[in-house]
């Protein structure tokens, strides 16, 4: 038995999911997660995926599923892939900047480590670790993690504000002295480089 309110995960924009899925979660009283993806795919950027959302939302909302109930997903997509990974990337921090204007009381998550796939096994934390922090920054809501990160967690608990403070300079395209740095402040500059899209992805991005 779930002794708390229950949530459905995996719904999305596409006919059969969300006929099947969302009058569910009306049924049993839950919150369930949609993402954006519908019947012709993964929207590409961030205007097609907030499109897509709100006809799922909307959908919801007439089956008398309020916003409150519904968490949103706008799928992460790894880095690495090529030519199209950094602007995936950067489409889902934009999705998450807007997302609560557009769609008020709406939850937003995502699935932390598929930013990583692809990547080293060894720099795979440091992706997803930025990504963090820089989608922190415009809202996000919640997220599935590795809670035996323990810099991960640090970073949640706003234990290393320095970081942070470097990671959003880089977003706001501010200038870095990294002679100034040290190594671990310079990795987390040259990845939020990468993720801001400044930077084109290889394995050697730290190099």
């Amino acid at each position: 038995l779930c002794n708390k309110r229950s949530l459905i995960n995996s719904a999305s924009g596409k006919k059969d999911s969300k006929e099947q899925m969302l009058p569910l979660a009306k049924k049993y009283d839950c919150d369930v997660v949609v993402s954006v993806i519908n019947d012709s795919g993964m929207p590409p950027d961030v205007e097609m995926k907030t499109e897509s959302i709100m006809d799922t939302v909307a959908y919801a909302n007439e089956l008398g599923i309020p916003n409150e109930d519904i968490w949103v997903d706008p799928i992460v997509l790894p880095v690495s892939t090529a030519g199209e990974g950094q602007r995936f990337a950067q489409a889902s921090l934009e999705f998450i900047k807007i997302i609560s204007e557009v769609l008020p009381g709406i939850k937003s998550t995502v699935g932390l480590s598929n930013i990583s796939n692809g990547a080293p096994k060894e720099l795979r934390p440091l992706l997803n670790r930025t990504y963090l922090v820089m989608l922190q920054r415009y809202g996000l809501y919640s997220t599935i993690a590795d809670p035996l990160d323990k810099e991960l967690m640090s970073l949640i608990r706003g234990e290393m504000p320095d970081v942070v403070n470097l990671i959003y300079k880089v977003m706001d395209g501010g200038e870095i002295d990294l002679s100034s740095l040290s190594q671990k402040e310079i990795h987390y500059v040259k990845t939020a480089r990468v993720l801001s899209g400044e930077v084109l992805y290889s394995d050697a991005w730290l190099e």
